[in-house]
């Protein structure tokens, strides 16, 4: 998931509670994979969980829906049949998903031998081990500018907007999933709610479960993870919520009135990629307008050989726009791992609200920490000790009682260790820069301060011989400098393909407030008594639905747009980010996300599935890559010489990416593009460009003059130079806008030695 989990649950033993791409900044707590019973099952420890895309049965087509999956199961039993090595076990027995409703092929537990001679047959396209993913408020809407309505008329068309969760299931009992006031679903929905979830209303519409092959498990959420990125997206607007009175409001999502269907594929192990497939293949059929996954591996795959992609390039096919997590790798460069031009890919910023944590010394100084300190009795004074170390093996057996422990610098720290001591809290240095930005929640009162600051202590420490702290309740403080990036989350460049900016766009991701769940602590440790209706934790999982929200509200206004166009609105209409971040848009993308202006951008770039084929034979692939992401071999002939002549870069995106060798290397490149006009018929667009010392930018026809019969237009983005070192960035920023004088159309372009990232 894409929570963010902090090295300190690492240091802290899973303390924190982040979870989201297959990052928010981790919480190890939160919503796991499923690793479906691979290895073991039918006694046979030779076999794993393997996912085999075959060809499409056109006989099928006209059948019901039942009929035909009975006939491709059948189809797929004839296969599995022909390659097994003993007598054993059934196909049947083998298969644990069919993939039959958008997606064709099957999930099953093969040895090595079987996968290869399965390999070789007919009417297989490909076949994948299985990938274990996992997982990487309510102030951020407010941040965004997204207004709070009650409004008949929004709610109205807000109703037939359906975003489908793929997470870790949900809580139906919080206030953010209410269904008053909502009418029946839309009659474009065709999906179910499982038969062991009676929760199911007006605004929880469908919810299944996945699990190895068994979908009969609960969808009540057990780690918080799905139940936060739920109600971010679209919860109800709820009064009063807090945590622990801690960051007060009123928790809501963008679109309050869209319906939710669940999909619960993470559970303690992580969320395993033939569980994930099986819930886009519902999905798509069940008629979700838009997926939400906040869900990542930690790398980057090739478009062929990630789930994660070809599930969200049929999703594309039906209309259905993407969301998905950035990733909690940052800072490091290359580090974003959902890359597929078919999907948003979010990175997490900052909102102008930031959680801090405050410790007062005997002397009266005042340390200004990151954690969140939500606990009963704080604010009296405890003495000052250090146990010279606070692992389970330092600590077993002693006692702290009422004092507060100086950990130092974290890798070996034990929340569970410190609290059976009976110490009132501990103090953590921060050796890892990307936890700078993050309110990490924990066990037991635990401060968290940057090395200067834990140097002051020990100064004070050692300066009297009875030295005492007293740990105080959180508090929220004004940031001024908000949006900026997030230290943990990912960068670019996109390493499968150097020419696609990756990540898209920015949201909130660090300390958001949302529903929780009552079956996991506030904190995720097991030594932690607090349950929550309402928790704030970080990672680019918690960007991601902010990202899925905006996606809905532009979707209910414009229900018919495919994917890319609902993309390129949120990309063009994004709020530029400002200097001081070295990465510039490999870290943020086309800048913070804008849900009000995304609604009318005025143009938008369109792309539908032959577009993507056509850069997908620009990226080299072959006849059986392609089948494999399609599902269709005929696609492969898409790749004519023609079409693989093409650059990638020929791809009608909103932003430009510029890969050059080396600085001081010079550079000319040329992207084609086209806009369809989707504001007033005889709007005249005329380009501005700004760029940098080096770079230089032309736009031809730099004028666009529309009419009711000329919706589409094209131009030519030339971009040329030599690409200059400049001291605290990596690379160049320009950008192309498109106006005319209501809307400001812009496509970022960026400009990068990647050389220096290999």
């Amino acid at each position: 998931m894409a929570t963010r989990t902090s090295p300190l649950p690492l240091l802290l033993a899973a303390l924190s509670v982040l979870f989201c791409h297959a990052a928010a900044v981790h919480n190890p707590a939160a919503g796991g994979a499923r690793i479906a019973a691979a290895a073991g099952a039918h006694g046979d420890d030779s076999t794993k969980v393997y996912v085999v895309f075959t060809e499409r049965q056109p006989a099928t087509a006209e059948l019901p829906e039942a009929e035909a999956g009975a006939a491709i199961a059948s189809y797929h039993h004839d296969m599995i049949a022909g390659v097994l090595d003993d007598d054993s076990s059934s196909a049947a027995d083998r298969v644990v998903y069919h993939y039959s409703r958008i997606l064709h092929g099957f999930a099953a537990r093969l040895t090595d031998d079987e996968k290869n001679r399965l390999a070789g047959m007919d009417g297989v396209l490909s076949i994948h081990e299985k990938v274990v993913y996992r997982p990487q408020t309510t102030r951020s809407w407010d941040f965004l500018g997204v207004p709070q309505h009650n409004d008949a008329t929004r709610l109205k068309f807000e109703n037939d907007v359906i975003i489908g969760m793929v997470d870790t299931g949900i809580w139906p009992d919080s206030e953010s999933f209410s269904d008053e006031g909502l009418p029946p679903p839309p009659t474009k929905w065709k999906g179910v709610c499982s038969k062991n979830f009676t929760s199911c209303n007006n605004k929880i519409i469908g919810a299944r479960s996945y699990y190895g092959g068994n979908t009969t498990l609960s969808v009540l959420d057990r780690e918080g993870h799905g139940t936060h990125t739920a109600s971010t997206a679209a919860g109800r607007a709820v009064a009063g919520a807090s945590l622990g009175g801690l960051a007060g409001g009123t928790a809501r999502g963008a679109v309050p009135g869209a319906r939710l269907a669940v999909y619960k594929v993470c559970w303690e192990e992580g969320c395993s990629s033939e569980d994930i497939l099986a819930a886009f293949d519902d999905a798509i059929a069940d008629g979700v307008d838009v997926i939400s996954a906040s869900l990542g591996s930690g790398i980057a795959f090739d478009y062929a050989a990630d789930p994660m992609a070809i599930g969200a390039f049929h999703a594309m096919r039906r209309g259905v726009v993407v969301s998905v997590s950035a990733g909690n790798s940052g800072p490091t460069l290359g580090s974003v791992s959902n890359v597929a031009p078919w999907s948003i890919s979010v990175a997490a910023t900052l909102t102008d609200r930031r959680i801090i944590s405050e410790l007062v010394l005997g002397n009266g100084r005042r340390v200004v920490g990151n954690a969140i300190t939500v606990f009963p009795n704080l604010g009296k004074p405890s003495l000052l000790m250090d146990p010279g170390g606070c692992d389970h093996e330092q600590l077993d057996g002693k006692r702290y009682k009422g004092a507060v422990l100086l950990c130092g610098e974290g890798a070996y720290i034990s929340s569970e260790a410190i609290s059976r001591t009976g110490a009132d809290g501990a103090i953590v240095y921060m050796f890892a820069d990307e936890d700078k930005d993050t309110a990490f929640s924990f066990a037991i009162p635990i401060v968290v301060v940057m090395q200067k600051e834990f140097n002051h202590i020990i100064d004070y420490y050692n300066s009297t011989s009875h030295p005492m702290a007293t740990v105080k309740k959180s508090v929220t403080v004004k940031d001024a400098a908000a949006p900026s990036v997030a230290e943990f989350s990912s960068r670019g460049p996109n390493m499968v393909t150097y020419g696609v900016l990756k990540p898209d766009i920015s949201a909130p991701g660090v300390d958001i407030l949302a529903a929780w769940t009552p079956k996991a602590t506030l904190s995720g440790s097991d030594v932690d008594e607090r349950r929550t209706r309402y928790n704030i934790i970080s990672g680019t999982s918690m960007a991601c639905p902010h990202v899925t929200g905006a996606a809905a509200y532009v979707k209910s206004v414009h229900p018919e747009w495919s994917h890319a166009a609902v993309q390129s609105a949120l990309m063009t209409t994004a709020t530029p980010m400002g200097s001081g971040e070295p990465e510039a848009e490999l870290a943020y993308g086309a800048g913070q996300v804008d849900p009000v202006r995304a609604r009318y951008p005025g143009l938008v770039y369109d792309a539908a599935e032959g577009d993507y084929v056509g850069f997908l034979c620009a990226q080299g692939y072959n006849s059986s890559q392609l089948a494999a992401m399609t599902g269709r071999r005929a696609s492969a002939a898409a790749c004519s010489a023609g079409a693989r002549a093409g650059a990638v870069g020929d791809l009608n995106y909103p932003s430009i990416t510029v890969p050059v060798l080396n600085y001081g290397v010079g550079f000319a490149a040329e992207f084609p593009r086209t806009v369809t006009n989707v504001g007033p018929a005889d709007s005249v667009y005329r380009a501005t460009v700004t760029t940098v010392p080096g770079v230089d930018v032309a736009v031809t026809p730099d004028e666009l003059a529309f009419s009711a019969g000329t919706k589409k237009l094209s131009f030519k983005v030339s971009v040329s130079g030599t690409l200059l070192p400049v001291n605290g960035t990596m690379g160049a920023s320009a950008s192309v806008v498109w106006s005319d004088g209501r809307h400001h159309v812009r496509s970022p372009i960026y400009v990068f030695p990647h050389k220096h990232v290999m």
